[in-house]
């Protein structure tokens, strides 16, 4: 059965406003609700997401597809960027670059990319290894995060390369959950072989999984 981490789709900025509690845009709202009406998203059996109200708020519209509740993880937010709060966006572009490119440093007070990627690999270890496999989940959080997240399962170095990209987020990738949480005698099915099976694809253009 299948997995996915979900980014959230666009975003209502507000310098005014902490980060944290932007929600979504219009346009984001409608781009996750076209993708919650695909028949993939109508068999999500889980949806667990960041505590962060853009986050929340793509969740609530994948739930009401789903018709399953929302379970709040804690410690999957984005990487923290408190210590310099709004950048414009050339400015953030150039921030996030720095961010990927040195994993151990810190940029201007940022959560390292290493810290985040070990934070977020810990939180949704902490929900998949005591997770049916059975029933297909989607953990709804951040483009950051997400593919800090997908290097890990990958086995690839942090990298840029692999984010996904500009235009507002509202992507996903797939992993297999396994066909038990015990496999060839291990405690539980390892995060790292849950290799992703697709790049990041806009939630609108994913055809779901093949697995009948």
């Amino acid at each position: 059965m299948f997995g996915l981490y979900i980014s959230h789709p666009e975003v209502a900025i507000d310098p005014d406003v902490p980060i944290p509690r932007w929600g979504l845009s219009e346009k984001g709202r409608q781009r996750a609700r076209t993708a919650a009406a695909s028949g993939w998203a109508r068999r999500i059996g889980r949806i667990v997401s960041s505590d962060e109200t853009k986050a929340l708020e793509t969740a609530a519209i994948f739930a009401e597809a789903s018709v399953v509740s929302v379970e709040v993880l804690a410690n999957a937010g984005e990487n923290d960027r408190s210590a310099t709060g709004f950048l414009p966006p050339a400015e953030f572009e150039a921030a996030a670059d720095s961010f990927f490119a040195e994993p151990a440093a810190s940029f201007r007070g940022w959560e390292t990319a290493d810290d985040a990627q070990a934070r977020i690999v810990r939180a949704v270890t902490s929900v998949l290894d005591a997770h049916d496999p059975s029933i297909p989940i989607a953990f709804i959080g951040h483009g950051g995060v997400g593919t800090l997240l997908y290097c890990h399962l990958s086995g690839i170095p942090i990298s840029r390369a692999h984010d996904q990209g500009p235009g507002g987020g509202g992507n996903l990738f797939a992993f297999p959950l396994g066909s038990s949480l015990l496999d060839a005698g291990d405690t539980a099915f390892p995060l790292a072989r849950r290799r992703p099976v697709c790049k990041w694809t806009r939630i609108e253009d994913w055809q779901g999984w093949t697995d009948g």
